[in-house]
């Protein structure tokens, strides 16, 4: 069965998306509504000859899947140093990659993949386009020289930017370090993140998506349990260890809550139902699944009419889940089919013989003891677009193994049709539950921990909300969360565009202006929305 696309997506470029309106002029040159000059910029008492930032894959730039020359030059606090300079901001030393293919090796053993790019109808692989490239950043063999100022570690959680051999090359095999902090240790590589940023005595810092890998991985992996939220108590405890380190002699500094992550294009672009009946390899087939899982229907009905699975030949159905919230009832079908006069000339329609009836009961059971179709308040992370629809080969070797044909095995195989999508491919509203009461607890001892130290905080989760519901104004752009074409967030559905990490930078500005009575906002020295790009051209090199 072919795979089942999860969205038609424009053959238009997403360059033609972003033109730029040739109207926009800077806008000291334009002055205000009464066409009087803007004031000067002026940030009072704050001091900015040495910005440090900590975090995490924001604050490193990444995008569109991979961290890359390009997508560092656009990080948020690289744009953010750009206007700290205007105002006696020193240099603003980066940890930049060999290359803008992306990707990293160990002793010339790739590790992580190049960038991705779009291939006209979404995101592809960027040597699908170019052809293979070599991944020229080393951790082995090529590391840059520090101390720096940007300091954010793409993956890392709360409780790794305390840690110690965080960085250390030796601890990789182990799974105890990050390739990204061991771009950045040098001569110290059990140096903590908070460490080597206390180590630079900073005059002023930010500190960013704290906690978003936190709830992050957990999202990305459907909560399958395999990747768990950090408890609250171990998330507020590392805040304050990096807090206290950066702002100990009462350097001012600004730092941002989380937003609620599966508002995310990761999380909202593959819908619940795209099982299409004009679709060749899934519409011929609605009559035979709507017949086996008749046999299965009467049993859901009695149990819970929810789990009923029907497939409609005029509308676009919803795939089958698993749903590890569901009561296990798997006991429940086998018993019932097996005592089922009528069970044997069910199977035989599929040429097996009824002494095979309690070997397929005992399938069946197992198979959609906790099965349900989705609905509208499931949410599908990305890559479940090229599994939905496809033969689970390891199913059929199972099957074959137990007795049953290939071609059988084959049909009883095909990824939310006839096997349930398993567990890391979707979140259910419990999922998501969680993920949203542990994203509150972060940002309340975010807040908190704001408070405390006397920092700007930056209302993320706020921005996000407004970029899902109606999009949010950036200059003469609306940047929403839709993937491709919405212009905030990157190809891989999760971090943003060099536009979204521009518009991170002005929220962090603006707070700062807030906090502390500077005027970056009123003297119009934001960043400009026109001068950064929503994507990145496969020719980028």
């Amino acid at each position: 069965m072919k795979n089942i696309k999860y969205i038609a997506l424009s053959l238009l470029t997403v360059g033609m998306m972003s033109c730029e309106n040739d109207t926009l002029n800077d806008l000291r040159d334009r002055g205000n509504e009464d066409n009087q000059p803007l004031p000067e910029l002026s940030v009072g008492d704050v001091d900015f000859s040495n910005y440090v930032a900590v975090g995490a894959s924001f604050t490193a730039g990444y995008t569109d899947g991979a961290l890359f020359v390009a997508s560092q030059q656009n990080s948020f606090p690289n744009i953010m140093a750009n206007k700290f300079a205007l105002a006696g901001g020193g240099t603003f030393t980066q940890p930049l990659m060999n290359d803008n293919y992306g990707g990293l090796a160990v002793a010339g053993n790739r590790i992580q993949n190049p960038r991705l790019v779009f291939g006209g109808a979404g995101p592809v692989p960027l040597e699908s386009v170019i052809g293979p490239v070599t991944v020229s950043t080393d951790i082995a063999t090529n590391n840059p020289t520090g101390p720096f100022n940007n300091l954010g570690i793409p993956g890392a959680k709360s409780y790794h930017l305390v840690a110690e051999g965080y960085g250390n090359l030796a601890n990789l095999s182990a799974g105890l370090a990050n390739p990204y902090a061991v771009r950045v240790t040098g001569s110290t590589p059990d140096a903590s993140i908070a460490q080597l940023a206390a180590a630079q005595n900073p005059s002023f810092f930010t500190l960013s998506e704290i906690g978003g890998n936190d709830v992050l991985g957990y999202a990305l992996s459907g909560g399958d349990g395999s990747n768990p939220i950090t408890p609250t108590a171990l998330f507020g405890g590392a805040l304050n260890a990096l807090v206290g380190a950066l702002s100990a002699n009462n350097t001012k500094g600004a730092i941002g809550n989380l937003p609620n992550i599966t508002s995310l294009s990761h999380f909202t672009t593959v819908p619940y139902n795209p099982l299409d009946p004009s679709n060749p390899a899934f519409g011929p087939q609605i009559p035979m699944l709507n017949g086996v899982f008749g046999a299965l229907n009467p049993i859901f009905n009695a149990v819970d009419p929810s789990r009923a699975i029907v497939f409609s030949e005029t509308e676009a159905s919803p795939v089958v889940i698993k749903d590890e919230s569901l009561a296990d009832i798997s006991s429940i079908i086998i018993a019932q089919l097996n005592a089922s006069p009528t069970f044997p000339a069910f199977i035989a329609q599929f040429g097996l013989p009824a002494e095979a009836a309690p070997l397929v009961a005992n399938l069946l059971g197992n198979t959609y003891g906790q099965s349900r179709q989705a609905t509208a308040d499931d949410l599908f992370v990305l890559p479940s677009s090229n599994v939905i629809g496809t033969v689970n080969t390891t199913n059929v070797a199972f099957l074959m193994g137990q007795g049953l044909p290939q071609a059988l095995a084959g049909q009883f195989s095909i990824e939310g049709v006839t096997l349930p999508l398993e567990d890391k491919w979707a979140l259910t509203p419990d999922e998501q539950a969680e993920i949203a009461t542990a994203t509150q607890a972060y940002n309340a001892s975010i807040e908190a921990a704001a408070n405390q130290a006397n920092l700007a905080l930056v209302d993320l989760n706020t921005i996000l909300m407004e970029a899902t519901s109606s999009g949010v104004q950036f200059d003469d752009y609306t940047l929403s969360t839709d993937l491709v074409f919405g212009g905030l967030v990157s190809l891989d559905g999760v971090h943003l565009t060099a536009r979204g990490y521009a518009l991170m930078a002005n929220s962090f500005l603006k707070a700062i202006d807030a906090k502390y009575g500077t005027n970056f906002e009123a003297s119009g020295n934001l960043a400009k929305a026109g001068d950064f790009p929503t994507n990145y051209a496969p020719t980028l090199q």
